[in-house]
Order: C-alpha cells, then sequence, then structure tokens
C-alpha cells in the first residue's frame, strides 16, 4: 500500500492550451492539520477543468498545478484533528465545502520542485485532501456514483433546489445537455417543471436529455432556437432559463427570452473578457439574473439526501456516464469532450 513520501501517477497541467502531462509526482512527507490521505479510484472530468487548461478565467499564476474536482475512493491516513472520517472509509471528493476541518492546501514535488494543488485533487491515483472536501458514503456505493456527487449530481440538482427554486409546472429551458445539464433536466422532472426544454448542439446529447426527462428537444445547431421555442410557449412566457454554455450570446438571449417576471440562471461561466449587454429596466419590476456556485450545494447534507432516493429508485444514472478511460488517455478523454464526442459524463478510472 502507498504511505508518505512515497511517489504516485498523476496528471499535470503545466501550461495553458497544452495537453497535461502524465508523471510521477511525490506526495508530502506527513500530513498536516485537517488533511485525509485517499486511494482515488474515480474520476469525473469537468467543463472547469477545460476552462483551467484553456485559460477561461485568465492567466494562470499557479502552474504547475494539479486538477480534477470530482471523485471518489478510499480513505488511507488522517491527519491530526480529524474528526469525520477514518481509515477505510468510502468517500466522495468534491470542491464545496463539507463538514470538517479546512487544511492548508498539500505540498507535493515533481522533478525536484514544489508543484501546487488545491484542497481538492482528483486526477491523481493518490490524493492529500482537506477533510471538509470529503464526505462519507456507505463502502460499497457504485464509485462511479459516488465520483458525480462531487459535482456533476450536486451542482445540478442544487440549481434546481437552490438557485432557479422551481415550482411545480413551471416551463424551463435548459441550455447545454452536459454532465451537469442532465442531472438539471433530471431534477427538474423530479420537480414536475414543465415543459422542460433541452437545448443542444448536439443529437446524441439531447437523445440523453430525453431520457431524464427533458419533455421537448431543440437542435440550436439545425433550426432556430427563438423559432422553435415560440412553437412551444408563447412568446415571452418562460419562467426559467438555465444556461449551461457561459457564453454571452446564448446568457443575452436566454435574458430576452424570459416572462417578465423570469429568473435566468448562469451555471456556465463566461471567459474572463466576455461581458453580457442587457436591458437592465425589466429586473426592476421582477425579471432576475443568479449566478450559481456549485448549485449553493452543502455536499455532507446533501449527499447523503440524494443518495437515499437514489437507492430508493426515485432517480438513476443509467447513461449518464458515457465513457470510461484510463489516466493514461486522460487527454485523449479531454478531447473528446471539447470536441462534443462523447454526449454524457466522461469518467477516468484510477
Amino acid at each position: 500500500m502507498i504511505k508518505l513520501n512515497d511517489f504516485t501517477d498523476a496528471a499535470i497541467l503545466v501550461k495553458q492550451n497544452q495537453e497535461l502531462v502524465v508523471d510521477k509526482i511525490k506526495l508530502p512527507n506527513s500530513l498536516e492539520i485537517g488533511q485525509v490521505l485517499v486511494k482515488v479510484c474515480t474520476s469525473g472530468i469537468c467543463g472547469s477543468q477545460i476552462g483551467e487548461i484553456t485559460g477561461a478565467k485568465g492567466k494562470d499564476n499557479y502552474l504547475p498545478h494539479l486538477l480534477g474536482h470530482e471523485g471518489a475512493g478510499i480513505v488511507l491516513d488522517i491527519g491530526p484533528g480529524v474528526k469525520t472520517l477514518a481509515v477505510g472509509d468510502q468517500v466522495v471528493l468534491h470542491w464545496r465545502k463539507g463538514s470538517g476541518l479546512q487544511s492548508e492546501t498539500p505540498k507535493y514535488t515533481w522533478r525536484g520542485k514544489n508543484l501546487n494543488a488545491g484542497w481538492v485533487t482528483t486526477f491523481n491515483r493518490h490524493a492529500v485532501v482537506s477533510e471538509n472536501r470529503c464526505t462519507v458514503v456507505p463502502l460499497g456505493t457504485d464509485m462511479e456514483l459516488s465520483s458525480l456527487f462531487g459535482c456533476a449530481i450536486t451542482t445540478g440538482f442544487g440549481v434546481v433546489e437552490n438557485n432557479a427554486k422551481i415550482f411545480m409546472g413551471e416551463s424551463v429551458v435548459v441550455f447545454g445537455a452536459g454532465g451537469i445539464g442532465l442531472n438539471i433536466i433530471q431534477a427538474l422532472s423530479l420537480s414536475s417543471a414543465y415543459p422542460i426544454i433541452a437545448v443542444d448542439l448536439y443529437d446524441s446529447k439531447l437523445k440523453l436529455a430525453k431520457n431524464f426527462g427533458a419533455s421537448h428537444l431543440i437542435n440550436s445547431r439545425k433550426t432556430n432556437f427563438r423559432e422553435e421555442i415560440n412553437k412551444i410557449l408563447n412568446p415571452n412566457s418562460l419562467n426559467v432559463f438555465i444556461d449551461n454554455t457561459g457564453l454571452k450570446e446564448i446568457i443575452e438571449m436566454g435574458y430576452e427570452v424570459l416572462s417578465a417576471k423570469g429568473r435566468l440562471i448562469l451555471v456556465g461561466v463566461p471567459r474572463h473578457n466576455s461581458d453580457i449587454k442587457i436591458h437592465s429596466l425589466p429586473m426592476h419590476f421582477g425579471k432576475s439574473i443568479e449566478g450559481s456556485h456549485g448549485g449553493e450545494s452543502i455536499p455532507n447534507e446533501d449527499i447523503p439526501r440524494y443518495l437515499k432516493l437514489f437507492n430508493n429508485g426515485i432517480w438513476n444514472i443509467n447513461g449518464l456516464v458515457t465513457e470510461r478511460f484510463k489516466l493514461e488517455e486522460i487527454n485523449y478523454a479531454i478531447k473528446e469532450m471539447q470536441e462534443g464526442n462523447t454526449a454524457g459524463r466522461i469518467i477516468i478510472n484510477l
């Protein structure tokens, strides 16, 4: 079994807009207060990692560094002060703060130099993680499901519960039916929204959206979105528009097509140099815009709640994971995601 101060494999972002470097890194010599050593078994790839690689938020001042913020694994060791976890626990790894201590960030080395990392990383076979980025789930819980609780599921469900605050029968457009979008759609279906209109560029993603509860599908590459939505709803009667793309033109359009008191929910993050332009007067009379931060989820509370529903057959992940790769294949997996060749979530098996 691997120990502290040993080497492990990881995918490293060395330079923006270049492939990750898969190499050996050295674990810290010891665990600091609130740190946990985890054997990472599975990791999802989220759009946030694509944004880090491509510089969506601007210059990266922490290169080289590790990546990944949704995963699942087994606790191998715990540091001083850790009380919510024990050796042998199966955990979800998440970027939103949960219960327990927030530690210092870990001190890895790579090729004899310091290697930066955040409070959680999942593109490495073994990771030193802050206690409050780990939530225990029952041993034997499916590892793919567990990793999706790190972001895709909790963000998607949280957007519906905490940001959009959906009422039964409200009309919703979900623009972008990727990993998070599909979970938004499933949560909308559980909330009895109607109609649930999924919009995407790819028919493969729309087919999945239908399986997860979308009542209407629009391929915005093949048809005119405004014309299609007006066939489904009366003009300017849409209650909620949820954007997963972060594209300014989509955000602006979403704002325009909403009803007088409609809610625009921003899940996708625009690039650092991309500002939206809107006519703000309607906001004085009820129209609103809200940016989501991981669905405002509280992992240690929400994961057990959602898992209970899953275990009782209320919702499912059948078809949500559409491709699986090894760590050594991660650059190909990222390319597949960037080019839209995968319909659902990609899982990396470590």
